[in-house]
């Protein structure tokens, strides 16, 4: 076929329509969601995280709010330990210090809980980093909504300065 000036602006059409069909053949959630960086395996649900908190038995486990101060304030899990939020270098940082002391093969449970798990800025870059620091039983507490409807909403244990 030979290429006219005419049949240019028919190219573009139609490379414009392809591009188009590309984009919305993407679902949704695919195109906003960045990939977790831990595997089923590595994820607790709040019930599971509050039954061994209730259990008078046996160590507890090291908790890590990798989230923003305020919220840990506000109300956070008992015996969980303010690290940061992870999605800034200074908070970054303030993880690493919170856990270069614990053994490598130590039970870790990250949570941050400021928003959606699938936006949290925080949670992704906390586990990477601890991942990187050679810790080997990481777990994401898997707070999908928030804190406050996840946790909070259902009863859970909570300390902190609104706690009540």
């Amino acid at each position: 076929m030979k290429m006219t000036r005419r049949s240019l602006p028919l190219l573009y059409a139609a490379a414009l329509i392809l591009a188009m069909i590309g984009v919305l053949a993407i679902p949704a959630h695919a195109q906003n969601a960045p990939a977790n960086p831990w595997t089923a395996t590595q994820t607790t649900q709040p019930s599971q995280l509050a039954t061994m908190l209730s259990n008078s038995t046996g160590a507890k486990p090291v908790i890590l709010q990798v989230g923003f101060q305020v919220l840990y304030r506000s109300k956070h899990i008992p015996g969980s330990v303010y690290a940061g939020p992870a999605s800034t270098p200074d908070g970054l940082q303030a993880l690493k210090n919170a856990a270069s002391k614990l053994p490598r093969n130590a039970d870790i449970y990250i949570y941050c809980g400021c928003c959606p798990i699938q936006k949290c800025p925080n949670i992704r870059p906390a586990f990477q980093a601890l991942k990187a620091m050679g810790f080997t039983h990481l777990h994401v507490v898997m707070l999908k909504s928030s804190f406050g409807q996840d946790w909070v909403a259902h009863g859970y244990p909570v300390a902190g300065e609104s706690a009540q």
